[in-house]
């Protein structure tokens, strides 16, 4: 997505290419991203926190399940399951290790105890747990332009082919390598995992950026590298992205041949169209009708074509529908990805900001004409109350591609946000995430192992799946 998810805490996250459009990069940014972060992009030199970076990995316990030990850029770590349950973890004074729920404060649920760094222990609910040895695989591979990028294959233990998952970024511009929790349970599900450091993250070259034509070679490029250091190994291979990923996966997918696709709380749509869906969201949940949500679709009108434009069409769009609205009660209600702060930020503020960031968001790209025509099953997992992607449109959208022979399958869950991540609401509205939505992990390694869901995923809705008409 342009910016991460706006009213939950995340567990685990895009403007253009002239001043003006990095200038709106900047604002939107930094008045979007949790208060730990900084702007988009700029989380590149993120490290894991070093005191306790060596307990990250995953953990086999007695009865064969598995707990993933994952860094976090800030104090501490985070474990999580298949099941989807999570929590942060933290020394205390006496050095025991204190898990507090999902991203609340809260000491709630298991509380897992690590050994010393050397041993590689774990104990969880009892049970004696020991880390896992990966076959990891190092590689520097080349992207669009000639850009070197830092890359990693992990693959299950054994000699035979498994299917390998290519792991493409959100908009965030951390370091996959360090972070990507996927690349150490996935394998221990048989799934192997192919991540790499987007440009300008975790030593590869280039500099951070939005464009999803350059991201999207980039993840094309990496396909190919992880076949060529899988080589027998590789069995299916495909493309798996979230958030901003749902648009550049398809986009790599029609660039070179994959097995599948996974995209999960992407969008069907463009870049611009996310902003006046999370505008009409916003004032909906403020209660206001149709006639204010007419009224505020003219203003995401000059906003989009000002974005779209690169700023060219000037102020006067802007200043006209200020001075028309700004008296009304509903308008300081309108937030959306960058429109509320086009309408409340000075001209000059915006201009001042300007030489800060561009970050070449691809503002123009619509993704229907490469959904419209790939062959590549794909697998979309939405959440039903996605306040960072709404899923409305891309719901739809879904349902009439699948409908007219398109291999897509939509699987949407309830009551989660973006991330698939559930959620407890406070009186104030706002969202703190709780855990990740049971079955949304195994979802994922089924398709890649077989293209296909079987059973139940939780509380999951499969929404679409392809219809033989149109074929």
């Amino acid at each position: 997505m342009i910016t991460p998810h706006r009213s939950t805490q995340p567990i685990g996250k895009t403007v253009s290419q002239t001043w003006l459009a990095a200038a709106l990069t900047l604002i939107v940014s930094v008045v979007a991203l949790p208060a730990t972060s900084q702007i988009a992009g700029g989380d590149v030199d993120a490290r894991p926190d070093p005191a306790v970076v060596c307990h990250v990995g995953v953990y086999r316990l007695d009865d064969g399940s598995w707990v993933d030990v994952a860094p976090l850029a800030s104090k501490g770590l985070r474990w999580r399951r298949l099941d989807g349950s999570t929590a942060r973890m933290m020394l205390d004074a006496q050095g025991h290790w204190i898990s507090t729920l999902g991203s609340t404060t809260r000491v709630e649920g298991p509380q897992p105890q690590l050994g010393s760094c050397d041993e590689g222990r774990m104990v969880f609910e009892g049970q004696n747990g020991h880390r896992l040895t990966q076959d990891v695989r190092e590689t520097t591979f080349v992207g669009e332009g000639g850009t070197h990028l830092n890359g990693r294959l992990i693959l299950p233990p054994g000699e035979g082919p498994v299917p390998i998952m290519v792991e493409v970024h959100g908009s965030e511009g951390a370091n996959a390598l360090a972070f990507n929790a996927f690349q150490r349970f996935a394998p221990a599900e048989g799934v192997g995992v192919f991540v790499y450091a987007k440009r300008g993250s975790g030593g590869s070259e280039g500099r951070y950026t939005q464009d999803f034509h350059v991201l999207a070679e980039d993840a094309a490029a990496a396909v190919v590298e992880a076949r060529r250091l899988a080589g027998s190994r590789a069995g299916r291979v495909g493309l798996h992205g979230g958030s901003q990923g749902g648009w550049v996966a398809p986009l790599a997918a029609s660039q070179t041949p994959v097995d599948f696709v996974i995209v999960g709380f992407g969008l069907a749509y463009g870049a611009l169209a996310e902003d006046s869906d999370q505008v009409m969201l916003d004032l909906k949940g403020k209660g206001w009708g149709p006639d204010v949500l007419s009224q505020a679709r003219e203003i995401t009108d000059v906003t989009g074509a000002f974005i779209a434009s690169h700023g060219e069409v000037g102020f006067a769009g802007l200043e006209a529908v200020r001075t028309k609205y700004r008296a009304q009660p509903w308008f300081a209600d309108i937030k959306g990805e960058f429109t509320g702060l086009l309408l409340t930020t000075p001209n000059e503020q915006i201009i001042a900001m300007a030489p800060a960031l561009d970050a070449g968001t691809s503002w123009d790209y619509d993704p229907l004409p490469v959904l419209s025509g790939l062959d590549t099953p794909m697998l979309w997992i939405q959440a039903e109350d996605d306040l960072g992607a709404p899923p409305e449109a891309t719901r739809q959208r879904l349902i009439d591609l699948a409908a007219q022979g398109r291999p897509i399958t939509l699987l949407e869950y309830p009551d989660t946000d973006h991330g698939i991540v559930r959620f407890e609401t406070a009186p104030d509205g706002k969202r703190t995430s709780i855990g990740y939505a049971p079955g949304y992990y195994q979802a994922v390694l089924d398709w890649a192992k077989t293209g296909r869901l079987d059973g139940r995923y939780g509380d999951g809705r499969l929404l679409a799946t392809p219809s033989p008409r149109g074929r």
